[in-house]
């Protein structure tokens, strides 16, 4: 199995990246995993104090879970990927069975940070977009997908979400093996992550 770690900021465009390396593959031999999914359980706290966690921090991670589940799948079991609710901001308590794939890729923000999960993956792949395109494309996403209001967005993204990208995020680039601009001419570089994981396999 070949695991791939694509980390950057947020809104940054991993998705786009991830669906790019998806459609230059044989389907059913890839498979997604999303660190979104791996915030901790919360279910302990308010709603009022859950909205308060600092989501763009490390600590926010279940790494350990994330770790367990890979190795899970390398040895080729299937595992229950947890659902996580951006509403709630908690996880659901509902799971997705996810199979082991030839191709697996990890995918968010901080997935970088975390030394362990680091060494688990074969290529380190980082996803550079300009601050205010990043900002411009969290706002659209999180008005219409996760019920934010403009100054919600606003006020966590200048007291937790900037300072935290310089702090985890912007550095991860040191130890990314590719790190792909991610504007419209980036087909280069996906055909280069295309072929090393075509040798690969």
């Amino acid at each position: 199995m070949l695991i791939l770690g694509i980390g950057g900021g947020t809104g940054c465009g991993k998705t786009t990246v991830v669906n790019q390396i998806l459609e230059e593959l044989p389907e059913g031999e890839v498979g997604v995993i999303s660190q979104d999914s791996y915030y901790k359980d919360t279910s302990h706290l308010s709603f009022d104090e859950r909205v308060k966690i600092n989501f763009d921090h490390p600590r926010s991670i279940d790494f350990q879970l994330l770790e367990d589940h890979l190795k899970e799948l390398k040895k080729g079991s299937i595992i229950e990927q947890p659902i996580y609710s951006f509403v709630k901001h908690n996880r659901t308590g509902d799971t997705i069975l996810t199979h082991p794939r030839k191709v697996m890729i990890v995918e968010g923000i901080l997935i970088l940070t975390n030394p362990e999960l680091r060494n688990m993956f074969d290529i380190k792949i980082f996803v550079h977009a300009d601050s205010d395109e990043r900002l411009i494309r969290r706002l659209k996403r999180d008005i219409a997908e996760r019920g934010r209001s403009i100054e919600e967005i606003l006020e966590r993204y200048q007291t937790t979400l900037k300072p935290m990208h310089h702090q985890f995020i912007e550095p991860m680039k040191e130890y990314a093996d590719i790190i792909i601009p991610n504007n419209k001419y980036n087909t280069v570089a996906i055909d280069i992550v295309k072929t090393i994981i075509n040798e690969r396999l």
